[in-house]
């Protein structure tokens, strides 16, 4: 007599790691989008400082060009 699982044809520990395979590939997926939107924000952060920067520095020096 055959099993449930031999019937369907499919065996829970191979379901199993499937199921781990795909989680573990949607994270690290997730995980490197959210470290280079990470640097990205590094990136903005630096680029609006220098912007402040130059921007002082054309007030205070009175160039308008």
């Amino acid at each position: 007599m055959l099993t449930f699982w031999e019937q369907k044809g499919t065996y829970p520990m191979n379901i199993l790691l499937i199921v781990i395979f795909v989680i573990a590939v949607v994270l690290l997926i997730t995980g490197g989008f959210v470290q280079s939107l990470n640097f990205l924000l590094w990136v903005g952060i630096v680029l609006a400082i220098i912007a402040v920067i130059v921007f002082l520095a054309r007030v205070i020096t009175g160039r308008r060009s």
